[in-house]
């Protein structure tokens, strides 16, 4: 039996164990304790609190992360006194040498036997045996491919386009699409080198390209006995540059008969390898040739099994623990009832071509109602770390049918608020995708965010004017405090100073446009914003710090705002936008970073779009671009140094080459004049009010009256 669990990973993958192991020792059958390994700056984390017992990583070791050491993941396992490990999906999830280790320290490890990951983690090995076992498989190379003039037989054979794919690791990573024979060289020899640098294992193979294919996935779970089951059949197919964002159970595009068919030849691959524990066998099909090919096997728990969690009843987590106990799985595996659908909420700006956009979170407000579910391992106050993975939670919704799933996922999405003080998450333009006509009849494949996503992105997200009168309307009470507070400090040395100028002009930018907006407090909680020859009349209620309703041509709008260094992020009925403070030409940093390379120096012409330095962040590389022409001024940024979110890198002046503006559309205002003049008495009225907010100290010009 097991007792005291250790974790290996962090965040969201560790609480998901703790409420099950929770759930275990309620049921009374288990008392269990679990113990979180953590670093020393997450010793408050949410997770870590929620665990019986805590040891602390060193964080001076060889490897990138605590979590991938093995020299240090053994000395805490031996501190910690466990008696069995859970690794969840990431770090060593898939990797065998640390289930051996598991093994020479007498532990438990809560998944396959390191021979069945090697198996069947190592994709070369699980095609050859896919074949063995009569799994369909797509064209391939037959095994490894070891040199270009080797590559460029097997494409010839196999034909263009192609897929070249590392042999280890996951997670998008080692993939490259190959067009024509003369994208041939680059692609394989980049591959390799992201396969070395990544996995430590340079060896690559081929197989041919399945155009406008779905990524189907079966979850598996086999107990120790001989008995598998394959609960749950998923659609996966919308994916960003191979990392997926949206998962469904089940597919909307398979039948009866052909979801039983993957069933039983994903049982009979993972029976094959003698598989234990819960794992994920992918598929790619074909909807106008209604034919699959195989991919690979993923020996671990996948992120979206929620989703089949959620249209079987079964607790797949409690399973794993269960199987790995020597339980048998009785009976027939749980059908599945309904369909359910997840999206992963990411902290990246989608914006800035899904730059990392880590922080500090501020406020967390998450959806409840029938059939809503969601995972997080973050609460407020926490940081979300540019050192680890961007998902910030997963949000899944159950319905009857698919259209109930998919409505109550939007609301749900829509409830949501996470707001990251320097940061942003990609809740607008997952509402958008949502949104799509190919989602909504599930016709979207796997090329299909890769094709339209630029052109989402670039898009104003809903209520963008809300969103920039909100920071106008901010930004004028921040400087009307600071001048107030500098009356009184004046006052209480004997000589009081008033600066109080009639109204402020506040300059701000958003997707790299301009605006200026004109603003004035006529009454205690209503505002006159003008941008151009626009004008708006706003009602403000402050419910707290961070949210706020404003009424703008009487439509009520729920908002949420929260200030970073040069930066706003703003929330507008549910959608979130990030708004710059315009100031002299600065550029600043999209998210905590190290500064990789600065490609400007003072005096060099830029264009709009020009690239001025490049930032590492969560294992990403962004370029920082010039969101208008100008001469640099200064660079402020200096390489291999650390930037927080919103700190200068440079600054320009915008000259001639200045005057090009931003692909991205202007962002249209809600215009709400002043009653006509021709109506007396509706002017009259305007008057009146005017003069009261004259009288009693506002923002009212002589013009105003005339």
């Amino acid at each position: 039996m097991v007792s005291r669990l250790a974790i290996v990973n962090r965040g969201e993958p560790a609480l998901r164990l703790i409420r099950a192991v929770r759930q275990l020792n309620e049921e009374g059958r288990h008392d269990i304790s679990v113990i979180a390994l953590h670093t020393e700056a997450e010793q408050r984390a949410l997770w870590v609190r929620a665990a019986d017992e805590a040891v602390c990583l060193r964080d001076d070791v060889s490897s990138a992360s605590p979590y991938l050491d093995h020299a240090e993941l053994e000395r805490a396992l031996r501190v910690s006194g466990a008696d069995s490990v859970w690794v969840g999906w990431g770090f060593v999830a898939e990797d065998p040498a640390f289930a051996d280790l598991c093994e020479r320290l007498g532990l438990v490890f809560l998944g396959p036997s390191a021979q069945a990951m090697r198996q069947l983690g190592d994709k070369i090995e699980a095609k050859l045996l896919a074949e063995k076992t009569g799994v369909p498989v797509a064209p391939w190379s037959g095994g490894p491919v070891g040199d270009l003039e080797e590559a460029a037989r097997h494409g010839e054979s196999i034909g263009y386009p192609l897929m070249i794919k590392a042999r280890s690791g996951g997670g998008g990573r080692g993939i490259r699409m190959v067009r024509s024979a003369d994208e041939l060289q680059g692609a394989f020899e980049r591959t390799q080198a992201e396969a070395e640098s990544t996995f430590g294992d340079p060896v690559v193979f081929m197989e041919s390209l399945v155009t406008g294919g779905r990524h189907i996935e079966v979850q598996v779970i086999a107990d120790a006995h001989g008995t598998v089951w394959a609960p749950g059949v998923r659609d996966c197919s919308i994916q960003r540059r191979n990392q997926k964002l949206i998962e469904e159970s089940g597919s909307p595009v398979l039948t009866e008969e052909q979801k039983s068919e993957l069933r039983q030849v994903s049982i009979a691959l993972v029976a094959a390898a003698g598989y234990r524990g819960a794992g994920t066998v992918e598929y790619l099909y074909q909807p106008q040739d209604k034919t699959f090919a195989f991919m690979e096997v993923n020996t671990r728990l996948q992120v979206e099994h929620p989703v089949t969690e959620a249209t079987t009843g079964l607790d797949l987590v409690k399973a794993q623990i269960l199987v790995a106990e020597g339980e048998r799985l009785e009976g027939d595996a749980p059908e599945e009832s309904g369909h359910a659908i997840e999206v992963r909420l990411n902290a990246e700006d989608a914006a800035e071509g899904f730059a990392p956009a880590p922080g500090t979170v501020t406020m967390v407000n998450l959806p409840t109602g029938p059939g809503i579910r969601v995972d997080t391992g973050i609460a407020a106050g926490e940081v979300i770390s540019p050192q680890y993975d961007s998902m910030v939670a997963k949000v899944i919704a159950w319905g009857r049918d698919r259209q109930e799933s998919l409505a109550r996922l939007r609301c749900a999405l829509r409830e949501t608020t996470v707001l990251i003080e320097g940061g942003t998450t990609t809740k607008s333009f997952l509402l958008d995708v949502l949104s799509r006509p190919e989602v909504v009849s599930g016709e979207a494949d796997t090329q299909w965010l890769d094709r339209v996503g630029a052109e989402m992105a670039e898009q104003p997200t809903q209520h963008a004017g809300i969103a920039l009168l909100s920071v106008a309307i901010s930004v004028y009470d921040q400087e009307e405090a600071l001048e107030r507070a500098s009356f009184l400090a004046s006052a209480r040395g004997g000589r009081p100073r008033a600066t109080h100028a009639i109204g402020r002009s506040i300059e701000l930018a958003y997707q790299g446009r301009p605006y200026t907006l004109d603003v004035s407090q006529i009454g205690p909680q209503r505002y006159r914003l003008e941008v151009g020859d626009q004008a708006a009349i706003v009602d403000l209620d402050r419910l707290n710090e961070y949210q706020a309703r404003l009424v703008v041509g009487g439509r009520r709008h729920q908002v949420s705002i929260v200030a970073g260094t040069g930066s706003y992020l703003v929330e507008v009925d549910g959608f979130s936008h990030r708004v710059i403070r315009d100031e002299a030409g600065i550029i600043r940093a999209p998210a905590p970073a190290v500064v990789v390379a600065v490609r400007v120096k003072p005096g060099d012409e830029v264009e709009a779009g020009a690239t001025v330095a490049v930032l590492e962040s969560m294992k990403m590389e962004t370029a920082v671009r010039a969101p208008q022409g100008g001469v640099v001024r200064e660079v402020l940024a200096t390489v291999n140094s650390q930037v927080d979110s919103g700190a200068p890198l440079v600054r320009l002046d915008h000259g001639d080459l200045g005057t090009k503006d931003s692909d991205a559309p202007s962002v249209s205002f809600e215009e709400v004049v002043d009653p006509e003049a021709d109506q007396a008495q509706s002017k009259a009225l305007v008057l009146l009010e005017d003069l009261k907010a004259l009288l009693t100290g506002y923002d009212v010009t002589g013009k105003r009256g005339q």
